[in-house]
């Protein structure tokens, strides 16, 4: 099992990686990971191959093309925290894409298998779905990004904003069963800001049997991987807590099972 927690690197790569996960590295079979900063001006060209992709604008305004589509001057948050959602880009596989920063960019790249099965498109901000899941101190907002109702491969991409004091993917549930259609095999990554920036979140990965059971403090701008098991996030009093997670597996649906433990809290109390 390689360590949960990736962290970013010091001095960015020539392109501007910043923190990089392959299926290789996470000894897993699905998803890919990876963040780009870009300075004005700089721009980034890739080819997809086998892997079909979507960029996410986390902050900063960019021109994006592929092979058959080009798309001038979009995003429009300047930092995650404005809880707008983001403006993205859908790239499938066997095709190319090209990334020119007009301002400071902080991009993610996801990754999963694809098999060309639907053309480059872009997702603005008025077609993610925005909802406030939980209540009380596990009340979270949700943008839904690539849900498994858009069309895609194998890709699902969805962020998520935990106020400070709050719980979030909870309560804890985990996707580690190719057994629909009660549970879906999802691998999944977590991709962490935090403000203020010098703050942290606690994550805990763990399984029924508890042959893994990590809690892990996670600092900003850092992932995590979540190959199996149970995987709630707490954002500690006084720091807000933003991830990105990517998801993908044999399947491409979202089925979750909730711990037996814990699965009483679904049921919300009765206001009076």
């Amino acid at each position: 099992m390689p360590n949960l927690i990736v962290k970013p690197l010091e001095h960015p790569h020539v392109e501007g990686s910043i923190l990089k996960i392959t299926p290789e590295s996470a000894g897993w079979k699905y998803v890919g990971f990876e963040i780009v900063r870009l300075a004005a001006g700089q721009s980034l060209s890739r080819v997809t191959g086998e892997q079909e992709i979507c960029l996410v604008l986390l902050s900063g305004k960019a021109d994006v093309q592929t092979k058959e589509a080009s798309w001038s001057d979009i995003g429009e948050r300047m930092n995650v925290f404005e809880k707008i959602p983001p403006f993205s880009v859908y790239v499938p596989s066997d095709d190319q894409y090209e990334v020119a920063a007009k301002t400071a960019v902080e991009l993610a790249i996801c990754s999963a298998p694809g098999a060309g099965g639907y053309p480059a498109r872009l997702i603005e901000p008025s077609h993610v779905g925005v909802e406030t899941r939980g209540y009380g101190n596990i009340e979270r907002q949700i943008h839904n990004i690539l849900p498994e109702n858009e069309p895609a491969d194998s890709l699902l991409v969805v962020e998520v904003f935990t106020p400070n004091g709050h719980w979030s993917s909870y309560p804890p549930h985990k996707h580690d069963r190719d057994a629909l259609p009660q549970e879906s095999f999802l691998e999944e990554t977590y991709y962490y800001r935090v403000d203020p920036g010098h703050g942290f979140a606690i994550q805990r990965v763990y399984t029924d049997d508890r042959s893994l059971d990590e809690t892990l403090l996670v600092k900003d701008g850092e992932a995590v991987l979540v190959p199996r098991g149970y995987h709630p996030v707490c954002a500690p009093p006084g720091y807000d807590v933003y991830y990105l997670n990517v998801m993908a597996g044999p399947s491409r649906i979202w089925k979750f099972h909730n711990d037996p433990e814990h699965a009483w809290l679904m049921a919300k109390p009765v206001e009076e």
